[in-house]
């Protein structure tokens, strides 16, 4: 099979990809030459050192999280999907995410996100500091639902577990709720909701 040839891009996409599978420790001038099939003196011909590529890769990903299309009929549910789109592309990119933080590019990484905010915020008639209030709204819920995600993931085996928490009693015999506390989290739906709830009640005049 015919390998493509060495560019800068063919050596950004490889380093990302390697971040994304295995975090920034695993991104070695050594491997990634490997994974391209070529020296490493290529390497640094195209992106420098390592962390000139770091740089480059972080540049990159800023780029990568700019590129937000509102879709919806309303502000409301325009702004509701820049918020699904902002918690998945944070969720797809952990790693990458971690580093633009690292390089105190986190300000300039939602900036386009922010924007697309603001223009659905004025489309429904607010502005000043209450538009700016369900901006900072908006980002604080995709980060922090976000957060509380990951830790649930990676948190140990929970003893006791929800599912054996929550019964007639602690549920105040209310056994429909108990059920559903009980009940693996729908993250997605839950996310949708409460972020529909949130813009419905700041947008509402």
């Amino acid at each position: 099979m015919t390998r493509p040839a060495v560019s800068r891009e063919t050596v950004l996409d490889a380093a990302g990809t390697l971040v994304r599978r295995h975090g920034p420790n695993a991104l070695t001038m050594r491997r990634l030459a490997a994974e391209l099939g070529t020296a490493v003196t290529s390497i640094y011909w195209h992106v420098g050192n390592r962390e000139s590529l770091l740089d480059a890769l972080v540049e990159r990903t800023v780029a990568d999280l700019g590129e937000i299309r509102p879709t919806g009929r309303t502000p409301a549910a325009r702004v509701v999907s820049v918020a699904r789109v902002l918690r998945r592309q944070l969720r797809e990119h952990p790693h990458l995410i971690a580093m633009v933080h690292e390089r105190g590019l986190t300000e300039r990484m939602f900036l386009p996100a922010q924007q697309a905010l603001v223009r659905e915020v004025h489309a429904a008639g607010l502005r000043g500091a209450r538009a700016a209030q369900v901006v900072r709204a908006v980002q604080f819920q995709v980060v922090g639902h976000v957060l509380v995600e990951r830790n649930r993931e990676r948190a140990p085996a929970q003893r006791p577990g929800e599912e054996e928490l929550w019964g007639a009693r602690t549920a105040e015999r209310d056994p429909a709720l108990a059920r559903a506390l009980a009940g693996p989290v729908d993250t997605e739906r839950l996310f949708t909701a409460s972020v529909k709830a949130l813009v419905t009640g700041l947008l509402t005049p």
